[in-house]
């Protein structure tokens, strides 16, 4: 079987390598012709665990390929997936025009029958559009050529992309005939092997699925940073209650970390997308607006903790802030919507000199912000003469500073761990003042 992928990001580059390793002959196409030379000399553009691996062994099998130009690859390819990016508008609504291109594209060079199926998370009635966009395109060329649209989302968690494709827990796929079931069903056979995981639905509830699976998540984790938030208030522990109510099988463990907020390139586009949608047919999204009000607020505790020790922001002018952490969080280098940024921007306004350290990230955050803040060689580097260190990415080399260490590099003794990580016991013996979240 062969295959298009469109799109070179985080969806696109996992979900073609993957097809390829499980062999199926694949061409992954961008417009970003700086984009595929670098892929085609082995330079993958974004760090996941295990996926640079796969790609130089696939592109030397001969089943991944890299090209700039879709309709050199059409004629060949039984489906071609969309996987480019749908950021969103002024109003919340996800960007189609990508999308739509990619149509256009299909529909003034398609020959034969294909699946052009959406991997990209689109507002549900997207495969409609697209179905339009191909037939309107083939209208002007006076042609009549079947062909099929579906809708199959990804479900991938950055930092463990590779595992969750190749073992995946569910994957939905949402058509409209018998014609591209089948061949969906034996793109992914493969995979099913040990447990058939494939979940055959109409195409408007596969979108659907996606939207709903992300803005539950979302709600779950809001829903915990407004528990850590009265814990605070009322003398509660916020990781007891966390084991308390995870125990419990009807809500279980998973998403129920309190911190500084949810960031990435899912959870906050998915759910002003999803209210966005719900605003365009009349309906108001009341739980899903608080849960994005809540993670707004959420990762402005961090300052507001900074705030309370030094007692006004007048204080901070000329202070030096450590950061460790700079990704939305671990494994991965990605800082869209991070509470990093948010901080960092609070932290600099206030006349704060900030130094940060993340194991990944260093370089996305020079390319979003520049030299504005220090960049630090390690998490030791970082601390050295700070007055306060913030703790804002739950890294696994965070987990154990050494107490000594720390005291003698820091000028001050305020640690803020926004992840819930640190041993509160050893750093307060230590000497340092410390404050989490919920506690």
């Amino acid at each position: 079987m062969r295959i298009a992928v469109v799109g070179t990001g985080y969806v696109g580059l996992v979900t073609g390598t993957c097809f390829s390793e499980m062999g199926v002959h694949v061409t992954c196409v961008d417009v970003d012709e700086n984009k595929i030379s670098a892929l085609k000399q082995g330079v993958i553009p974004i760090y996941e665990p295990g996926l640079e691996t796969l790609v130089h062994k696939n592109v030397r099998s001969g089943r991944l390929n890299f090209t700039t130009l879709l309709e050199d690859v059409l004629n060949d390819v039984d489906i071609v997936f969309s996987a480019v990016g749908t950021p969103p508008d002024e109003d919340g609504s996800a960007d189609l025009k990508y999308v739509l291109e990619v149509a256009r594209t299909i529909g003034k060079h398609l020959n034969h029958y294909i699946v052009v199926v959406t991997k990209s998370t689109v507002p549900v009635g997207t495969a409609k559009k697209v179905k339009a966009v191909i037939e309107e395109e083939l209208n002007k060329r006076g042609e009549h050529i079947e062909f099929d649209v579906a809708s199959n989302p990804e479900f991938l968690k950055e930092g463990n992309a590779v595992k969750d494709f190749m073992s995946p827990d569910r994957v939905v796929v949402g058509v409209e005939s018998e014609r591209a079931r089948k061949l969906m069903a034996r793109l992914y056979k493969p995979f099913m092997i040990v447990s058939d995981r494939l979940i055959f639905t109409d195409i408007p509830s596969a979108e659907m699925i996606k939207y709903a699976a992300n803005s539950m998540l979302a709600t779950r984790i809001s829903f915990m940073n407004d528990i850590a938030n009265l814990c605070e208030l009322v003398g509660a522990d916020v990781n007891m209650v966390r084991k308390g109510i995870g125990s419990d099988t009807r809500i279980g463990k998973k998403f129920l970390y309190a911190g500084c907020g949810y960031g990435g390139s899912c959870f906050p586009k998915d759910v002003k997308a999803l209210i966005r949608t719900a605003a365009d047919n009349g309906y108001q999204m009341r739980v899903l607006q608080a849960v994005e009000d809540v993670n707004a607020d959420q990762k402005l505790v961090l300052y507001r903790k900074l705030l309370a020790y030094y007692g006004s922001e007048e204080a901070l002018m000329g202070k030096t802030v450590a950061m460790w952490g700079l990704a939305f969080k671990p494994e991965t280098d990605d800082m869209r919507e991070a509470p990093s940024l948010v901080l960092i921007d609070l932290l600099i306004k206030a006349g704060a000199t900030v130094k940060v350290y993340d194991p990944v990230a260093m370089y996305e955050c020079r390319r979003r912000i520049g030299d504005s803040v220090i960049y630090a060689k390690d998490l030791y580097d970082a601390a050295d003469g700070a007055d306060a260190l913030m703790l804002v990415t739950e890294w696994k080399e965070f987990r154990m500073p050494n107490a000594k260490t720390l005291l003698q590099k820091m000028k001050g003794r305020l640690i803020l761990d926004g992840r819930n990580i640190l041993d509160h016991d050893e750093l307060r013996q230590a000497g340092f003042e410390y404050h989490c979240i919920g506690r």
